[in-house]
């Protein structure tokens, strides 16, 4: 099979020279033919039928290039052959060569009038150089004979056309396919980026203010320096076990190590979120208004996110100012809505790319979301996520 191809390959690298056999052939065919196989019907080869199929079979070398012009010059040939020879010559198989590349190169339109012109033209020659009618056997066959042609051309050219346009649709389904792929791995590589931004952010922002306090206590308040660490211990094993969920769900299953079963993070956790920054020294006011009622896991999990990276950056940006979470359950939305006095020295906005993870999940689960100052010093954190009752599971 690859010595096929490459034989294929090598023919179509090279048409000058599958044209100059093809013209070879046909002349040789043309010089040899004798029509139905009957002496008394043979067709005398003189020497200007014989220089006149060598220009006719010559010009087919270049009959890719131009179809057009290389048809004319084969009908006008034969033409030239009918006056000069009478009714009967050996140079048709020429002619219907040159029309059928005509077809296989042209739109159908083009072909057939060329075709019905030709066959005019060598049919009204055959009527006058012979006393045939337009009935005759001989006018009938010339008509067939180019009519054969051009059908033939045609059929080449659709199958060509037919077999592009299925490559082509294969080659942009392999395209869209291949498009597809690196689109779906684009997103989940930022929604695992997101997931361990979230995860480790926090926890290490809660070890890195309780390891703050410790360090400043430790001499004069050695309970206080405990706790501070007991706080340490307690998030670091919160955020191996986070982080082992997380990357448990990217193990392929299967796998000799079982999978996680703990359910994403949501609203129900809230307490124990709060729980954990107030224990490392930040004033948070929680509430909730509106009917709670269960939301889609994506939006739970969206706005359980939103808080943890908002406190997390007034953990790290603004210190011990006091911070308002609201929950509020709407009809068709669930809005999360955190804001800070900025008391602490410092504001909330943070150039890394926590506000670009908040941004990116509340608009995946086709949300809004805003950020922005609030009051002379503070920050808020606005996101409206969509939760109709309708959808509530």
């Amino acid at each position: 099979m690859s010595r096929v191809i490459r034989l294929r390959d090598a023919i179509r690298s090279r048409p000058y020279l599958v044209d100059t056999a093809i013209a070879v052939l046909t002349f040789a065919a043309t010089m040899a033919g004798r029509p139905g196989g009957h002496p008394e019907r043979a067709v005398p080869l003189t020497s200007a039928t014989i220089a006149l199929g060598a220009v006719m079979c010559a010009a087919l070398v270049f009959r890719r290039a131009w179809p057009r012009t290389v048809a004319a010059v084969a009908v006008a040939g034969l033409i030239v052959s009918l006056v000069a020879g009478g009714p009967r010559t050996p140079l048709d198989l020429a002619t219907a060569v040159a029309l059928a590349t005509l077809a296989t190169h042209n739109p159908r339109r083009v072909a057939w009038t060329a075709g019905a012109i030709s066959a005019i033209l060598l049919a009204g020659t055959r009527i006058a150089v012979s006393d045939v009618s337009w009935m005759g056997q001989e006018v009938a066959g010339q008509i067939a004979w180019i009519g054969m042609a051009i059908a033939a051309g045609d059929s080449l050219r659709s199958r060509r056309a037919y077999i592009s346009a299925v490559e082509e649709r294969a080659r942009r389904a392999e395209q869209t396919r291949e498009e597809e792929a690196e689109r779906r791995v684009m997103e989940e590589r930022l929604r695992i980026a997101r997931e361990l931004h979230d995860v480790l952010a926090h926890h290490i922002a809660l070890i890195n203010v309780q390891a703050q306090v410790a360090s400043h206590v430790m001499d004069d308040e050695p309970r206080q320096a405990r706790e501070a660490l007991g706080h340490i211990r307690q998030a670091g094993r919160s955020a191996l076990e986070e982080l082992r969920t997380t990357v448990g769900l990217l193990r392929r299953p299967g796998t000799v190590e079982e999978l996680p079963t703990e359910p994403a993070p949501g609203l129900d956790r809230l307490p124990e979120l709060i729980t954990s920054f107030t224990a490392a020294g930040l004033t948070v006011d929680c509430r909730l208004e509106g009917t709670p009622r269960p939301l889609p896991s994506p939006v739970e999990l969206t706005a359980f996110r939103v808080v943890q990276e908002a406190l997390t950056n007034v953990s790290k940006h603004a210190g011990k100012a006091t911070t308002q979470v609201r929950i509020t359950y709407g009809r068709r939305d669930l809005t999360v809505d955190v804001t800070d006095d900025g008391r602490g020295g410092g504001n909330a906005t943070s150039t890394g790319h926590g506000l670009v993870g908040m941004r990116e999940r509340a608009l995946s689960v086709g949300g809004t979301f805003s950020v922005g100052p609030f009051t002379e010093r503070g920050f808020r954190v606005h996101a409206v996520l969509p939760a109709p009752e309708t959808s509530a599971i």
